[in-house]
């Protein structure tokens, strides 16, 4: 190869990955979103009994103290790059597009992967924690990456009346499926209290954003929509904690839906169930569990725990199969919930990434990831 060639590919690897900085200088700072402290927002967030000293706080629990430990860095870290499980399936996860035209009169829910479902209750759509992004990420260079590709495109999802958020995440809210559901849909966003900066920074109009606290209430088509309590954390950036985060009660005339969002196992389920439960359905975190941070992520047996608590119905569970966000085998969560519902006497459906669960008539368990581990 000659000098001058050699000058020519070596300039233009430098001219695309100067462009590639650029182009991650600009993308990761949007993605960390905007400041929930800013203006009429702020004032919002201070009159909410859980924020204090600038951050949402957990409330006290079962041997907790609203605070959350730290998990053994090293201890993660050996695990993380020794430990010999099985994080990824063999074999490509079966995907499934089964969507409706006309939205369930009675109840059924969409899974897509991970926390992203769609939930028809009473005719309405409401579309949960969608991430539809390759990676769950401030940037699509690095990060989790995808087990499995969404079984549909978001141009392909009918018209939903409901956009909700749990918490902001990068597995649970993601900036690029935000943006374009933005723009394909007219239904507002509803978030816990201060995730609503993100989505404005984004471009989402104020208006489209609504907000709440626990046990905040939005009526959105007929629906109400409560905004319930969780054992989590927050924070997109470099700041944890200056968001809130929620489980959510989906609640029609007479058919209710429960979504844990993500949550350590705590006595708050049994109070959502007292107040707004039985739930004729629940969406469930199963998985990304550890022994290192046993109060982030509930384990499957506590994740069957708090379908109890809630007094729910048919469990779907999510929060597993398509990212490896945990330190345990990527089957492991649905194996045990599978044994710990068998032995409980409690209704479970398992879907395919893209399969429509009619609550009424779920499809018979037929352990469909034993065929691809």
């Amino acid at each position: 190869m000659g000098l001058n060639r050699a000058g020519k590919i070596a300039t233009g690897v430098g001219a695309a990955g100067a462009a590639a900085l650029a182009w991650a200088a600009r993308e990761i700072p949007a993605a960390f979103g905007g400041d929930p402290k800013k203006g009429s927002r702020g004032d919002r967030l201070n009159a909410s009994p859980r924020y204090r000293d600038g951050v949402f706080h957990n409330p006290p629990g079962p041997d907790r103290s609203g605070e959350m430990g730290r998990p053994d860095a090293r201890g993660v870290a050996r695990e993380m790059f020794f430990g010999k499980q099985q994080r990824k399936p063999s074999r490509p996860v079966p995907l499934v597009r089964d969507l409706a035209e006309t939205a369930s009169a009675d109840i059924a829910v969409t899974w897509f992967g991970h926390s992203s479902a769609l939930v028809e209750i009473e005719g309405q759509r409401v579309l949960l924690d969608p991430v539809w992004s390759e990676r769950c990420s401030p940037s699509q260079s690095a990060g989790p990456r995808r087990l499995h590709n969404p079984p549909v495109d978001l141009e392909q999802l009918p018209e939903v009346d409901a956009v909700l958020i749990s918490h902001d995440h990068y597995d649970h809210l993601d900036m690029h499926t935000i943006q374009a559901l933005a723009r394909l849909q007219s239904a507002p966003f509803v978030v816990p209290l201060g995730v609503g900066a993100h989505l404005e920074r984004w471009g989402v109009p104020r208006s489209r954003v609504i907000e709440l606290d626990w046990d905040e209430t939005a009526e959105v088509g007929g629906l109400r929509l409560v905004c319930t309590s969780a054992y989590h954390f927050s924070g997109r950036g470099f700041a944890n904690n200056g968001t809130l985060w929620s489980s959510w009660a989906i609640l029609g005339r007479e058919k209710k839906v429960f979504y844990s969002g993500d949550s350590g196992y705590f006595d708050g389920f049994s109070r959502t169930g007292e107040e707004y439960g039985p739930f004729d359905l629940t969406l469930i975190q199963i998985g990304a569990y550890s022994d290192h941070w046993p109060d982030i992520h509930m384990t499957p047996e506590e994740g069957l725990r708090t379908h109890l608590d809630v007094r729910g119905g048919l469990l779907v569970p999510v929060h597993w199969c398509t990212f490896v966000l945990g330190l345990h085998d990527w089957s492991e969560p649905v194996e045990r919930l599978c044994e710990a519902a068998d032995a409980a006497g409690v209704r479970l459906a398992v879907p395919r990434p893209g399969e429509r669960v009619l609550a009424e008539a779920p499809p018979k368990l037929d352990h469909w990831w034993r065929a691809v581990v």
